[in-house]
């Protein structure tokens, strides 16, 4: 079983990340890039009967940090 963890900072939180690549975008020449927001995905390969309560578990103790990053589980069996 797989689970994908999508984290990205909240919204209102800069991200320098974000503005440092959408700056090197406009140097490069692409236009129309009004804003980026930068995140992480983080796979993981889970036993069989693994719960999405335990992968929740697993994002509020360690892979985000909740006070500035929202994140959002994805289950594939």
């Amino acid at each position: 079983m797989k689970a994908r963890v999508h984290v990205m900072l909240k919204n209102g939180v800069l991200d320098p990340q974000g503005e440092a690549v959408k700056h090197a975008l406009g140097t490069l020449g692409f236009e129309g890039v009004d804003g980026v927001r930068q995140g992480k995905i983080i796979e993981l390969d889970l036993a069989d009967g693994t719960s999405e309560a335990t992968v929740t578990e697993m994002c509020e103790k360690l892979l985000a940090n909740t006070v500035i990053e929202s994140y959002q589980i994805e289950i594939a069996l």
